[in-house]
C-alpha cells in the first residue's frame, strides 16, 4: 500500500492545507494563479481537498490493521476515565487487539468537548467524559491498538428533541419508545449529514475505522408508519412499498457515508441485528444485510446468545452459545458467499451475564462460554470478532484465540 501523502491540516472542519498551486496546474479552477517561473503557496479550503481523490487525510498517527481484528467495547466514561489504564493493560495482556470507543453515544451525546475550531461545537453536544481524545490515540498508537470510533446514528435522543421534525411526532411531542429513547428520521438528508459530520472529525483525530450503529429505523416501526407524522423527504415519491422505502433509505445512508468517508482513509463498518441475516430483511427497521454488506468494508452482526428466540432449533440458546453461533455462521456464510465483493465478517460476541431472562433460561458468562463462541466462529472460517459488555469489565482469563 502507497503511503498517504502528509497534509499540513488542522482537526477543525475548516482547516486549510498549504500545497504548492503548480499541483493543480492541470485544473481550470487555478490554471490563472499558474505560473512556470516560480513557486507559491496558496492556501485551499479543505473542502476542495476532501473531494479529491489525490489526498488521503492523514492525522500524524500510524496504526496498522491487525492479523486479525479482536476487541471490545470502551464506553466514553471509561475511555476517559481510569477503567482505560486497565483496559490498555488487557489488551496489552492477551491476544485482543481493538477497542471500540463510543464517540457518538446512545442518547446523541459527543463523549468528548469539541474544539472551539471543529465544527461539531455549534451543536452543544458534547460531554466531557474523555478529557482529551488525542492523548487517548496516542496510548493506543503505543500499544498498537486498532482503533474504532463507534457512532451511534438514528437513536439519538438529543437531537431529536432538538429538531422535533427530523424525528417523529405523536400528538404535539416527540415519539419515544417505551425506554424512553427517541430516534431521528432515516429519510432525511439532513440527519444523514449531520452524523456523517461526526464520522469525519472521529477520522481526522485518527480513528481508523467508523463504527455505525443504530443504522435502522425504531424497532416496530411497521406497526406506528401510519400514525406518526414525519417527513419522507426526497423517498415521499418513492413507487417501492413502505417496507423497500425503508430499506432503500438504510442501505443509502450507508453508501452515502461511504463514500463521504473516503478521502479520510478510513474503513466504514456497520452494526445489524443477527437475525437480519436469517430474512430477506427486518421489514420493520428496514435492515437488508447483503444490501447493507454491499456498501461496508466490515459488517458486525450482534449474535449474543441470549438476544435470540428458539431459533435453530434451539430451545434456549443463551444456554447454548457455541451452538447458536455455530448455526449462525452457517447463515452468515451463505448470504456472504452470494456477494461479489463481501465484507469482512467481524460479529459482536457476548461477554455478559442475562439474568434478566429469568431463571432456567441463561447462566452465567464467564471463559468457557466467550471461549466456546470464539472457537465456534474459528471452525467456519470466521477470525474477526467484538466483545459487548455495557459496563466494559471483561472476563479474566478467556483464551481468544482458541
Amino acid at each position: 500500500m502507497k503511503k498517504p501523502i502528509k497534509l499540513l491540516a488542522s482537526f477543525s472542519m475548516a482547516a486549510t492545507v498549504l500545497l504548492p498551486s503548480t499541483v493543480f496546474a492541470e485544473s481550470k479552477v487555478f490554471a490563472e494563479d499558474f505560473t512556470t517561473k516560480e513557486y507559491s503557496l496558496k492556501p485551499i479550503d479543505e473542502t476542495v481537498v476532501s473531494t479529491s481523490k489525490l489526498f488521503i487525510y492523514d492525522s500524524g498517527l500510524n496504526f496498522q490493521y491487525p492479523d486479525a481484528v479482536r476487541g471490545i467495547y470502551v464506553t466514553g466514561h471509561s475511555a476517559g476515565g481510569a477503567r482505560f489504564a486497565n483496559l490498555v493493560d488487557l489488551l496489552d495482556s492477551t491476544e485482543l487487539n481493538a477497542m471500540v470507543v463510543d464517540i457518538k453515544d446512545d442518547f446523541g451525546n459527543l463523549t468528548y468537548i469539541p474544539s472551539e475550531e471543529s465544527s461539531l461545537k455549534k451543536y452543544d453536544i458534547g460531554k466531557p467524559y474523555i478529557k482529551d481524545p488525542r492523548a487517548m490515540l496516542e496510548t493506543m498508537e503505543e500499544k498498537e491498538i486498532y482503533p474504532i470510533a463507534r457512532v451511534v446514528v438514528f437513536k439519538d435522543t438529543e437531537l431529536a428533541e432538538r429538531k422535533p421534525e427530523w424525528s417523529y411526532v405523536e400528538g404535539n411531542a416527540v415519539w419515544k419508545n417505551g425506554r424512553g429513547e427517541a430516534f431521528v428520521n432515516p429519510f432525511l438528508q439532513e440527519v444523514w449529514d449531520y452524523n456523517v459530520e461526526i464520522a469525519i472529525e472521529a477520522a481526522k483525530m485518527g480513528f481508523k475505522e467508523i463504527q455505525f450503529d443504530y443504522v435502522r429505523f425504531p424497532e416496530g416501526f411497521e406497526n406506528r408508519e401510519d400514525t406518526l407524522k414525519y417527513s419522507m423527504g426526497e423517498y415521499e415519491t418513492s413507487k417501492e412499498d413502505p417496507v423497500q422505502r425503508r430499506v432503500t433509505a438504510v442501505t443509502d445512508f450507508v453508501a452515502y457515508a461511504k463514500e463521504k468517508l473516503k478521502p479520510y482513509g478510513v474503513q466504514v463498518s456497520v452494526d445489524i441485528f443477527g437475525y437480519s441475516a436469517t430474512l430477506p430483511e427486518a421489514p420493520g427497521i428496514g435492515q437488508n444485510f447483503s444490501k447493507i454488506s454491499e456498501n461496508v468494508d466490515v459488517i458486525s452482526s450482534m449474535i449474543y446468545p441470549s438476544h435470540w428466540t428458539s431459533y435453530f432449533g434451539i430451545a434456549k440458546p443463551d444456554l447454548e452459545p457455541y451452538r447458536l453461533v455455530q448455526e449462525y455462521a452457517k447463515v452468515e456464510n451463505a448470504k456472504l458467499a452470494e456477494l461479489e465483493n463481501p465484507p469482512v465478517s467481524r460479529p459482536w460476541l457476548q461477554d455478559f451475564t442475562a439474568s434478566y431472562l429469568g431463571a432456567g433460561n441463561y447462566q452465567t458468562y464467564a471463559k468457557e462460554e466467550v471461549e466456546a463462541q470464539i472457537k465456534a466462529l474459528n471452525e467456519a472460517g470466521i477470525m474477526e470478532y467484538l466483545l459487548w459488555n455495557a459496563g466494559n469489565k471483561y472476563s479474566p482469563g478467556v483464551d481468544y484465540t482458541p
